[in-house]
């Protein structure tokens, strides 16, 4: 990276530290091992999550996940499900929890700006009777994620404040946002995959293929 001074880079967490500083004892102290009824009051009425894994060799992923607010089912103050719904078959998360089951959640709620963030060790499952009652459209999904609970806490809104992520004023006129069908179109670069082609098929996969 010539645009990088080498001398500038980071290496160690205490120069970090004497940067950046230590967390005050009430950051400290935020950290809960097990969902009690706030943390289970937030994820019954998120409809969006962000899941972040990584494989064996530490390669990363994050990946997003939505549905009805409380798609995520809580079994208990130690363990939630993640139905897995029909997606275009990279299965990025999945395989790295095959390989690496530790993971990373942020749970979001439209319009708040501080966020849930749970850490834990997940596998997968196809236990048609545990996955029956997230069902949609009588649709059971094939498999579900399942997650160990560890740690869980609420993150603040700062980053939200910052970016006005909720503000009304702050969104892109329609018509000025990227297309998805012309990055999609760029990045496949195969003969007969036009940006229309591929608007085509995404609009029949929401209208026909979300469960």
């Amino acid at each position: 990276m010539s645009f990088i001074n080498d001398q500038e880079i980071i290496l160690t967490e205490s120069e970090l530290r004497s940067i950046i500083g230590y967390p005050s004892e009430i950051v400290q102290q935020k950290s809960i091992s097990h969902l009690d009824e706030h943390c289970r009051d937030y994820i019954a009425k998120s409809p969006f999550l962000f899941i972040s894994t990584s494989n064996a060799s530490g390669k990363c992923d994050v990946s997003p996940r939505g549905d009805a607010a409380g798609f995520v089912h809580v079994v208990d103050d130690h363990y939630l499900v993640i139905p897995e719904r029909r997606g275009n078959k990279r299965m990025d998360s999945l395989c790295n929890i095959l390989s690496n089951p530790e993971v990373g959640l942020i749970f979001l709620i439209p319009g708040l700006g501080e966020t849930l963030r749970v850490n834990g060790r997940a596998f997968i499952t196809k236990d048609s009777e545990l996955l029956k009652s997230m069902a949609v459209n009588q649709i059971i999904p094939t498999v579900g994620i399942v997650v160990a609970v560890e740690e869980c806490f609420l993150h603040c809104a700062k980053a939200f404040k910052r970016s006005g992520l909720w503000e009304l004023e702050t969104r892109i006129e329609k018509e000025k946002l990227p297309s998805a069908s012309k990055i999609l179109s760029a990045h496949i670069k195969l003969e007969g995959i036009t940006s229309e082609v591929i608007a085509a098929n995404l609009e029949e996969g929401y209208a026909k293929r979300l469960y």
